[in-house]
């Protein structure tokens, strides 16, 4: 591998265990209807609503706050109760998505990795690193929201080297997902390390990674 200008990391999965956080925020969602809107207390409805809301509006699926707080509007319209509340609901969402639990070695490897490397991150998701606690590892966040594509779509990778005033050739991404973050930048011009904490088999249908490692210690 080339010596990179740039470390372009994953959130979701890479940093964080998502699910788990996605369902403590959900659970949090559920307990603020319950108790300012108890007719729109329902998660398999708002599920189905964020389902229904992409398939509306197709240009805008890779935005997950849109999506949400969309579905969240319609919810508590089709449940008897003004919309006004769905900015409330969706905070209420949004500041327990961010709080995650890290995994162990991401402090001390982002630390050492920022000391030799610009580090920026790259999500489909809507985590905010401010929020999130660790924005000053990094030099820059491009989402899918602010690219307007998600990965493995090569919008998102040219927007992120575009932020960060490289070539895609400068930058090294790595990530969990084998297509979105492996296959994605690899086919955008980038350095791909799949960082594959669980010992899964790479999928035979897609070459290999650059390189595989199981946690950001050995990265770093």
């Amino acid at each position: 591998m080339v010596h990179p200008r740039v470390l372009s990391l994953d959130l979701d999965d890479t940093l964080w265990p998502v699910e788990p956080v996605i369902a403590a925020a959900e659970a949090e969602l559920l307990a603020w209807l319950r108790h300012r809107c108890p007719r729109a207390a329902d998660i398999e409805v708002m599920r189905a609503l964020r389902a229904t809301v992409a398939a509306q509006f197709p240009e805008r699926s890779h935005d997950l706050t849109f999506l949400r707080r969309h579905a969240l509007g319609m919810q508590l319209l089709e449940a008897g109760y003004d919309e006004i509340h769905a900015d409330a609901a969706f905070e209420v969402f949004y500041a327990a998505r961010n709080r995650v639990s890290f995994y162990p070695d991401v402090h001390t490897a982002l630390a050492r990795l920022g000391k030799r490397h610009r580090l920026f991150a790259l999500s489909n998701g809507n985590a905010d690193l401010e929020r999130c606690g660790i924005a000053h590892f990094f030099a820059g966040h491009i989402s899918a929201r602010d690219a307007g594509a998600a990965k493995p779509d090569a919008r998102i990778f040219a927007a992120l080297a575009a932020h960060a005033g490289v070539a895609p050739a400068d930058v090294v991404h790595v990530g969990d997902d084998p297509l979105a973050d492996v296959v994605g930048a690899r086919a955008a011009g980038m350095q791909a390390v799949w960082l594959n904490r669980s010992g899964r088999e790479w999928p035979s249908q897609w070459p290999p990674p650059d390189r595989t490692v199981k946690s950001l210690d050995e990265l770093a």
